[in-house]
């Protein structure tokens, strides 16, 4: 017979008549010697696995994937996706291949998952769990009998689609009681016999709540058994609400291994508990550690050395801290302030491949960077402990140097003063990306659970890695283009000083649309500053363009309104929906003046040689690429020598919460009290009073030009 909880869970109801998914499934995993299993339904109207039943298992163990996407990287999504059987035999595998699911249940167990699908349709997938203990493959009737049993459930499920008879959530299956008990013992002899026993028995139920506690447990916990019942013990026993504790429960549930652990009762008594779980709860002894408190009597105060597993609410804060990782170095130190404590690591490492060669990515904690740095360039073919994990994908633990040396002996040309080495592959998106290396102080022990936390923890850094790897290859060739197509100097002009910066937006790919150039003609020169809408790749490459055109209309000797005509013919024949600012000036200091046109650009400011300054109210035109019939008339500007104009785009002037009148207004203020420094200087400055500019919400440059009416 097999029980049922009192429901499948908060706001799920279970499916009225009889119960197909929790029978079906009680009987697979009974059939198959599993000790836990989940049978998932698809949704007919997105691509989303919902949880419908568990069986031997409390939900909450699996409620980070209650609702899993076709593409998340899990079990069963995969056996969906593949139609195919996906078996982990144990928790190095999970750690290796599905890290999300290692990160929370770092236990030793063995899961197989299988889709419910017949010739006509996916409806669901199916997953149990078998203990640690588990052989690494699966037997021919282990095989058999998942297929057959997920193949008869999947026909049930079409058939229940076709004659539309909904099949959804059930309550989910616990255990039976175990055969062969009942009447045994009488009740109240068996209370009799517990009572008499001189250490603590407590009985847990699957969701870790009191059933029984002997009176003896009653003492040693402090509490009386009346509170004690229907509890959880890190709950009602104020000095075991520890996480430590309650993950000791788990592990013993989902390994059904025995497992143990020390608490201090305070003020300084040590109770040991040792749990014996099944499957339908667990049994734990509780007796006083004489041995333990006699060691810490015995101990030297030293420094205390606490258990170093991380847990999981240190994982989740890693992993919400390398979402905000953006180039490689962030990582690095990411994980030197948040792995590298959590795990006693005194030093780290983070290896990458290039051409065929060891790079190192970064390091830390290491007193001389030359005993890393000389694996720069190292071909992978070469067997060292880093390469090996790069190569073959499979973490590599070294508890003391002798473990070290005695697999390679090459390490004692290049000692680093550290004791005892992990070496977490970074696999991102199924391949490689990375090695990285954790190096302690002192030999190290790595017990399972620990390699399978830290092997988790790779696969939350390869992922951060990998995106970071992206985003700094990116960012090169963003410079790259950027560089390309601004003018690397500024050609010196007859009787002209220039000075010029630029700064692209903090947002993107710092890349954007802004451009400025000097084109040195004869007899006279010209000068241009623009602003292509947008700041990515786009506009970068519409910016090239038009600073292209520019200087070939310019040296063809047509007259500025020319320029500004034939350029926005040119930006609309191109086809492209961005549209374009620009300031186009005919620069001649020999007679002191400038002529300028103007298509919807921020007006240009000038500094008389006085000191005085004003904004230049100019004639213009609409924005470049919106009407092909569009005139620019032309202003003529008086330009004596000291005089100094200041060309920008409106990232200079234009911030939220800030009026660009008084924006210019405080940038004129500043041209006038410093406006006889250096061009060089008096750019800097400029750029370092903008509020606009500090927060760079949009690309920002500045042409500065001086007359100096000495050539």
């Amino acid at each position: 017979m097999v029980g049922v909880s009192d429901g499948p869970g908060p706001g799920r109801a279970a499916s009225v008549g009889r119960p197909v998914l929790s029978l079906a499934l009680a009987s697979l995993v009974e059939e198959v010697q599993a000790h836990s299993g989940a049978v998932y339904l698809l949704r007919p109207d997105e691509p989303v696995l919902e949880m419908a039943v568990t069986a031997g298992m409390p939900r909450a163990f699996a409620a980070p994937w209650e609702r899993v996407g076709l593409s998340a990287p899990i079990p069963v999504a995969d056996a969906v996706r593949h139609r195919r059987l996906v078996w982990v035999a144990g928790e190095e595998e999970m750690a290796r291949r599905y890290p999300r699911i290692s990160v929370v249940l770092p236990y030793p167990f063995a899961l197989a998952a299988l889709p419910l699908a017949t010739e006509r349709g996916v409806y669901g997938a199916v997953f149990v769990t078998w203990p640690g203990a588990h052989p690494p493959e699966l037997s021919d009737r282990e095989r058999e009998s998942l297929s057959a049993a997920c193949d008869r459930l999947a026909l049930r499920l079409q058939r229940a689609a076709e004659e539309n008879r909904p099949v959804g959530p059930e309550a989910d299956v616990i255990a039976a009681p175990a055969p062969g008990i009942a009447g045994t013992l009488g009740s109240l002899e068996a209370v009799r016999m517990v009572s008499r026993l001189p250490y603590g028995l407590v009985s847990l139920d699957l969701h870790g709540r009191i059933g029984f506690v002997n009176a003896a447990a009653a003492e040693m916990l402090g509490r009386p058994a009346a509170e004690l019942l229907g509890s959880k013990p890190w709950v009602s026993v104020p000095w075991l609400n520890d996480p430590m504790y309650e993950d000791r429960y788990r592990a013993a549930l989902i390994s059904q291994q025995v497992m143990s652990f020390v608490a201090l009762r305070p003020p300084g008594e040590w109770l040991s508990f040792r749990m014996y779980p099944s499957t339908t709860g667990l049994s734990v002894r509780i007796s006083r550690a004489r041995a333990v408190a006699e060691l810490v009597r015995r101990a030297p105060e030293t420094e205390a050395h606490p258990a170093r597993l991380v847990t999981i609410s240190q994982v989740l804060s890693l992993a919400g801290a390398l979402t905000e990782a953006v180039g490689v170095q962030d990582v690095v130190q990411l994980v030197w302030d948040e792995v590298a404590p959590a795990v006693g690591s005194r030093a780290l490492v983070v290896l990458g491949s290039q051409g065929g060669r060891l790079h190192v990515l970064g390091h830390r904690g290491y007193a001389d960077a030359h005993v890393v740095e000389r694996f720069n360039g190292l071909p992978l073919s070469e067997r060292t402990p880093g390469t090996q994990a790069l190569n073959s994908g499979v973490p590599a633990f070294f508890d003391s140097r002798e473990h070290l040396e005695r697999l390679y002996p090459g390490r004692h040309e290049t000692p680093d003063g550290f004791a005892a080495w992990a070496y977490l592959p970074l696999i991102a998106s199924g391949r490689p990306v990375g090695t990285c290396v954790l190096a302690y102080a002192e030999p190290h022990a790595f017990p399972a659970d620990e390699r399978a936390v830290l092997t988790s923890l790779g696969g939350l850094i390869a992922q951060a890695l990998e995106r970071a790897l992206l985003y700094d290859a990116k960012t090169r060739l963003a410079h790259g283009l950027q560089q390309a197509l601004l003018p690397s100097t500024l050609t010196p002009l007859p009787g002209i000083e220039a000075a010029a910066r630029y700064l692209p937006a903090t947002h993107g790919m710092e890349i954007g649309g802004d451009f400025y150039d000097l084109v040195p003609t004869r007899p006279l020169a010209a000068a241009v500053i623009g602003d292509v809408q947008g700041h990515n790749v786009t506009a970068a490459g519409l910016m090239g363009q038009i600073r292209t055109g520019v200087r070939a209309f310019t040296t063809v000797g047509q007259a500025p309104h020319e320029v500004m005509s034939s350029t926005n013919r040119l930006l609309i024949d191109l086809g492209s929906e961005l549209f374009a600012s620009c300031l186009y000036l005919r620069l001649d200091p020999e007679r002191g003046r400038a002529v300028m046109a103007r298509a919807g650009h921020p007006p240009p400011l000038l500094r008389r040689p006085d000191g005085r300054v004003r904004v230049l109210d100019l004639a213009g035109g609409p924005l470049l690429g919106i009407d092909a019939a569009a005139v620019y008339p032309t202003t003529e500007v008086s330009l004596a020598p000291g005089s100094v104009l200041v060309l920008y785009t409106d990232g200079l002037v234009e911030s939220p919460g800030i009026d660009i009148e008084d924006a210019l207004i405080e940038l004129g203020a500043l041209l006038s009290e410093i406006g006889d420094q250096p061009l060089e200087t008096l750019a800097d400055e400029i750029l370092r009073h903008s509020a606009a500019a500090r927060e760079r919400l949009d690309d920002v440059a500045v042409l500065l030009l001086r007359a100096r009416g000495d050539d």
